[in-house]
């Protein structure tokens, strides 16, 4: 339903963050690594995760697109849910998760607060296959996500597609890890 949540940190601590976006105050549950990612900004952007139960609607914000991916790779997994989840995106970064369940160390996952061997184990063998898959569609993902939403931005500026299009192709070969932002700042400066 939401894909992210942007606007001012109104309050961070190491497992949720309220951030204000057009006056609303949104209570978003984060890993530590998210935490360290926005502890000291005053805005930020959260991809975020929204979960209906029972009894309450929860929202888990995360720094990067990857990191919200592995957490709902991790949810759907029987017997892990949002709290093991972030505790095991806590514990460990994308990259390093990614390392783990890649050469199937049980061991190292079981490190995890509240997580034991068989659940480790679980984990692993659903995930394995998974992520060749999740890698395989975020390889190009992240630039021509940013190289599209610069040039959606830039049409709606007044901007003739073609030739936004043109700029937009040459900087993102240069700037291949360049945010949407940064690519329409710099072809602001060419067209």
């Amino acid at each position: 339903m939401y894909e992210y949540i942007r606007g001012t940190v109104a309050e961070a601590t190491p497992a949720y963050a309220v951030v204000d976006a057009g006056g609303v105050g949104y209570y978003v549950q984060i890993s530590l690594q998210t935490f360290a990612a926005i502890e000291h900004a005053a805005e930020a952007q959260l991809w975020v995760h929204y979960v209906v139960r029972e009894d309450a609607q929860l929202l888990y914000g995360f720094a990067t697109k990857e990191e919200r991916e592995l957490f709902r790779l991790l949810i759907g997994v029987s017997g892990v849910g949002g709290n093991t989840a972030r505790t095991i995106l806590s514990t460990y970064s994308p990259s390093e998760l990614r390392g783990i369940i890649a050469t199937a160390n049980a061991s190292l996952l079981k490190n995890v607060k509240g997580l034991g061997l068989k659940t480790a184990q679980k984990i692993l063998v659903e995930l394995s296959g998974k992520l060749d898959a999740l890698d395989a569609g975020t390889a190009q993902a992240p630039a021509a996500a940013a190289a599209e939403e610069a040039l959606q931005a830039l049409v709606m500026l007044g901007f003739a597609k073609a030739s936004a299009e043109k700029v937009l192709r040459g900087l993102a070969k240069e700037h291949a890890a360049a945010s949407a932002e940064e690519l329409i700042r710099m072809a602001l400066k060419q067209l």
